[in-house]
C-alpha cells in the first residue's frame, strides 16, 4: 500500500505538470497577451515598403525636361538680346529698330526673372548662343540696309512662333509650379512680340507663312 505521504507527493507532482502544460498551451493561443504573434500585413512587408515605384522615374524625367526648358529659354533669351542690339545698330527702318529695342528690354527682364529658377533647378547659365544662333548672327552681321531688315524680320517671325509653342507646351505639361508660372509669363510676352513682328512684316511686304511656323 502507498502511504499518505507518498500519495501526496504524487498528487503535488501531477498538479505541477498540469499547470505547466496549461501555461504552455495558453502561450500559444492567438488571444493570449504573452504569446500573441501578429501576422505580417502585406502593406508592411519589406517588399512593399521603401520602393519608389514608376513615379520616381517619371519625376526624374520631368525634372530633366524642366531643366532643359529653362536652359534653352535662357540661351534663347540671351540670343534675342544680342540680335536686338545688333539690329539697333544695323537696321534701316525705325519700326525694326524699335522692335529690336523692345527685344533687348523684355528678354533681359525675362532672363533676370528666370535666373533664380535656374539656380533652384541646378541649371548653369549658358556660356553663349547655340551653334544655330551663331550662324544666324554671322549671317545678319554680313547684311546691311533693307537686306538686314528683311532677314531680321524673317528670323524673328520664325523664332517667336517656335518659342511660343514651346513655352505653351511646357506651361501645360510641367508639374513644377515655378516652371509653369515662368512658362506662362514667357508665353504671354512672346505672344505680344509675335503680334508686333507680324505687323512689321506686313508693312514691309514680308509674307508670314504660318505653314512654316517652326
Amino acid at each position: 500500500m502507498i502511504s499518505k505521504r507518498t500519495c501526496g507527493r504524487i498528487l503535488l507532482g501531477s498538479t505541477t505538470i498540469f499547470l505547466a502544460s496549461a501555461m504552455a498551451i495558453a502561450q500559444t493561443q492567438p488571444g493570449s497577451p504573452g504569446g500573441q504573434q501578429q501576422p505580417t500585413s502585406p502593406q508592411q512587408s519589406p517588399s512593399s515598403m521603401g520602393t519608389a515605384g514608376p513615379s520616381s522615374g517619371i519625376s526624374d524625367q520631368q525634372s530633366m525636361m524642366d531643366q532643359a526648358f529653362v536652359r534653352k529659354a535662357l540661351e534663347g533669351g540671351n540670343t534675342e538680346v544680342q540680335l536686338g542690339q545688333l539690329a539697333q545698330q544695323k537696321a534701316q527702318s525705325d519700326d525694326v529698330k524699335q522692335f529690336a529695342q523692345r527685344m533687348v528690354q523684355d528678354h533681359t527682364q525675362l532672363g533676370d526673372q528666370m535666373k533664380p529658377l535656374a539656380q533652384q533647378l541646378g541649371v548653369n547659365e549658358p556660356k553663349g548662343p547655340s551653334k544655330k544662333d551663331k550662324e544666324l548672327m554671322a549671317k545678319l552681321q554680313g547684311l546691311s540696309g533693307q537686306q538686314f531688315d528683311d532677314a531680321y524680320i524673317k528670323a524673328m517671325l520664325k523664332d517667336h512662333k517656335q518659342d511660343l509653342k514651346e513655352f505653351k507646351d511646357v506651361a501645360e505639361t510641367t508639374q513644377n509650379p515655378n516652371v509653369k508660372q515662368a512658362a506662362q509669363q514667357g508665353a504671354g510676352m512672346i505672344s505680344q512680340h509675335l503680334q508686333l513682328i507680324q505687323q512689321i512684316a506686313q508693312s514691309h511686304n514680308i509674307t508670314d507663312d504660318k505653314s512654316k511656323g517652326s
